[in-house]
């Protein structure tokens, strides 16, 4: 079958690295000044997608993201992994979408492409709210699966996906189409692939057309696919109210970096005696227990 899969994926800020000057003083993430990565459960998401295209060799894979312009860089990672084509979607109206702005994009541009499958992270490190999928999926009116772990079949008719949850797995089916998320706990993804790699590596949007010193107009012309596709809000037919900072009822307050140390050290030897007196006070304590 020629499935029509869209990835929901994110770039974002490594958190790892979070300083001083990560918040701007409207309480929104300062971006530039952080390393930007491919959110991690959104690879996983990816992986998923092109197990189902490894079965289904028509199925195409869509890579769809919001952010400023370097965003297009996670298109292009997707791509050297198997992925066929990626739309970045960015307009100065979607700075500051929290989670329910920004699911109201996503969801227009999904509607738009109308797949089969959408898939996505089932977070994003940045916020860690889970939101943006299910919020999809509702303002689509379609079906959703949280906490996926494996899909492990996919036809015209319906998918059915292992999920991981805190006390064991289930195993359910929806029909088609439908919203998934995806654990972490769900197969890593593949490395980049050689040849998708020398394919996709001159990718470039409009905007990154304009920005370079380099000559890649001719290039673009002669091979169409090379064209990474922006959309602005007037593409998806957006309402500004229900963007950026205006349609976000979210806001962030403060950041703070939490650097733990270690206070103490205690040897411990093997003997029982010793190891029964941790566990006593680590249950004292509530450490555990």
């Amino acid at each position: 079958m020629g499935f029509k899969i869209v990835v929901l994926a994110k770039q974002v800020p490594d958190t790892r690295n979070v300083g001083k000057d990560a918040m701007k003083a409207d309480g929104t993430v300062n971006r530039a000044v952080l390393p930007a990565i491919f959110n991690p459960e959104d690879l996983n998401a990816l992986e998923q997608a092109l197990r189902i295209k490894d079965k289904n060799p028509c199925a195409t894979i869509t890579i769809l993201t919001m952010g400023p312009g370097r965003a297009a860089e996670i298109i292009r990672e997707g791509m050297y992994r198997g992925a066929n084509n990626g739309i970045l979607l960015t307009d100065r109206q979607f700075a500051g979408s929290d989670t329910l702005a920004t699911s109201y994009a996503l969801a227009l541009a999904v509607k738009k492409l109308q797949p089969n499958i959408i898939i996505a992270g089932r977070q994003a490190i940045d916020g860690d709210t889970a939101q943006v999928g299910p919020q999809v999926a509702e303002k689509l009116n379609m079906p959703q699966i949280t906490y996926a772990e494996e899909i492990i079949s996919a036809d015209e008719q319906k998918v059915v996906v292992k999920r991981r949850l805190e006390r064991g797995i289930e195993i359910v089916s929806s029909s088609l189409p439908v919203v998934i998320t995806v654990n972490s706990s769900a197969p890593e993804c593949r490395a980049r692939n050689a040849k998708h790699l020398m394919k996709f590596k001159h990718s470039r949007t409009v905007t990154e057309l304009q920005d370079s010193t380099e000559d890649y107009f001719k290039l673009q012309k002669e091979r169409r696919y090379l064209n990474i596709e922006e959309w602005g809000v007037e593409n998806i037919q957006a309402d500004s109210n229900e963007l950026g900072l205006s349609g976000s009822p979210t806001k962030v307050k403060t950041i703070e970096n939490v650097v733990l140390q270690a206070k103490e050290s205690r040897h411990l030897t093997a003997a029982d005696a010793d190891i029964e007196s941790m566990m006593q006070e680590l249950i004292a304590n509530h450490t555990i227990g």
